[in-house]
């Protein structure tokens, strides 16, 4: 035997261990395990499932695999963004029917927004299955919350299949919710970065009385495999399936915790652009001084470009931007180390620093009180800002509130 063949036999074998070990390692999401190990649980029953188009194992759906595997599907709830993650935030969605299954499709993102008694007259059992992002204001975990009171009210057991948190399960910032903001962009007692997943979330909703009526809820979490609390989103080896239409991908969802405030400001956000989020700008805006004094910060993981752009109308992602069609100047996020952003950190120093540059007879219209304390869940940051408070001193203000959650949660880890 020459030792060419066997240097190429070997290195074939290495090959296909490689392959085979990245296979035994890929992240199993709950959907997956339900399909392989655990359709006992739906056998005999009819089946609701709130769910959306991230609900995906590799390039089927949850509902089609099911639905071959002759499971009775008699419900679809779809949250924010419909059941194909194609309408815009806070656009109602309409009702429907499943093509695939002739199951009636219930919106549960306009007039009714949690599942009525008529709605869960023909199901057994509910499942839960949509890819959060890990902000306490994306809209599908008050979703996740308001189906687990409406399927505790109808005495229906409730499965959440689990998905990876893409923050990862370490990272905890910002302030805790106050009971006087809670709304359906903030209705827990959290961070807005809090480090988990949703399982382990609603397993946190239940026995912490977060919501009424949860005490007799049959609570089922199917779990992750091969997942660990230090893996942000890249780790996982999964598709990135945008779970909504402005987190189109993973650096997005990665600075939205604290991009997302220029929502509750009367300057872009960037919707309207193909880069939501990572762009923020204003008509008054220089953004090359803008950007410096932000890089002189050395804000970790994290470098800005100054940029020059115009909010258009784009369907399916954003049909009315503010400030559509005007030209802006402002920044743009550069992701340099996923491992080191703190999303939220990040986005207070962005916010202080563009709110240091607005021009005097702008300064006063520049925030959207409501918004901003929606988004907070308190006003302890708007009033903070308007005092001139550093993004360092905002940062600090929070750390003991967010230190007591930490030993909180830790009952509640699975992973």
């Amino acid at each position: 035997m020459s030792v060419r063949f066997i240097l190429i036999s070997g290195l074939l074998l290495l090959v296909l261990f490689s392959a085979c070990e990245d296979a035994d390692f890929q992240v199993k999401t709950g959907a997956e395990v339900l399909i392989e190990d655990h359709l006992d649980l739906l056998e005999d029953r009819r089946v609701g499932i709130v769910t959306n188009h991230s609900a995906m194992i590799g390039d089927s759906h949850l509902i089609d695999m099911l639905d071959d595997r002759d499971i009775t599907i008699t419900a679809l709830f779809g949250p924010e963004h419909g059941i194909r993650g194609d309408a815009d935030a806070g656009a109602a969605v309409e009702d429907g029917v499943d093509q695939q299954t002739g199951a009636p499709i219930y919106s549960l993102y306009g007039e009714t927004r949690k599942p009525t008694p008529e709605m869960l007259e023909d199901v057994d059992i509910l499942i839960f299955d949509i890819q959060d992002i890990g902000a306490r204001f994306y809209t599908y975990i008050s979703t996740m919350g308001y189906t687990m009171q409406a399927a505790a009210r109808e005495d229906i057991p409730y499965v959440v299949l689990d998905r990876p948190n893409p923050l990862g399960g370490e990272l905890t910032e910002g302030f805790i919710l106050e009971e006087e903001h809670q709304s359906f962009v903030g209705l827990y007692p959290i961070p807005v970065t809090h480090g988990l997943t949703v399982a382990e979330l609603a397993l946190m909703i239940k026995n912490e009385d977060w919501l009424e009526g949860l005490e007799g809820l049959e609570l089922h979490t199917l779990e992750l495999e091969n997942w660990s609390r230090n893996m942000l989103w890249p780790e996982t080896g999964l598709d990135w399936i945008p779970p909504s239409p402005n987190i189109p991908d993973f650096e997005t969802a990665l600075i939205y915790p604290g991009a997302c405030y220029f929502e509750g400001t009367n300057i872009s956000e960037g919707r309207g652009t193909y880069e939501p989020f990572r762009k923020i700008g204003a008509p008054w805006a220089d953004g090359e001084l803008i950007a410096e004094e932000l890089n002189a910060r050395d804000i970790p993981g994290i470098e800005f470009e100054a940029i020059t752009f115009t909010p258009k109308s784009i369907e399916g992602m954003s049909e009315y931007p503010k400030l559509e069609d005007a030209e802006l100047e402002g920044i743009r996020y550069h992701v340099t180390n996923h491992e080191a952003v703190e999303p939220m950190a990040s986005g207070i120093h962005v916010m202080e620093v563009f709110y240091n540059h607005v021009p005097g007879d702008e300064r006063e219209d520049f925030f959207i009180e409501s918004g901003m304390h929606r988004l907070s869940g308190t006003e302890r940051y708007l009033n903070q800002l308007l005092e001139g408070k550093t993004a360092d001193d905002i940062i600090e203000s929070w750390q003991d509130e967010v230190e007591e959650f930490n030993e909180l949660r830790e009952a509640y880890l699975i992973y």
